[in-house]
């Protein structure tokens, strides 16, 4: 499933942290949670890598 999702901000892959429950998106710097199982790909939603 990974694979059919990518960054809503630039459209690039991204990768997943099981321990944070998050897809990450290096090219953006974002990380958008996962809730529940479903991966929340709103930009006004995600944390902003540090």
């Amino acid at each position: 499933m990974l694979e059919a999702l990518v960054c809503p901000q630039t459209q690039r892959t991204l990768e997943y942290d099981a321990d944070k429950q998050e897809l990450i998106s290096r090219s953006a710097n974002l990380a958008f949670p996962i809730r529940d199982g479903i991966p929340v790909m709103l930009i006004d939603e995600a944390r902003v890598l540090e």
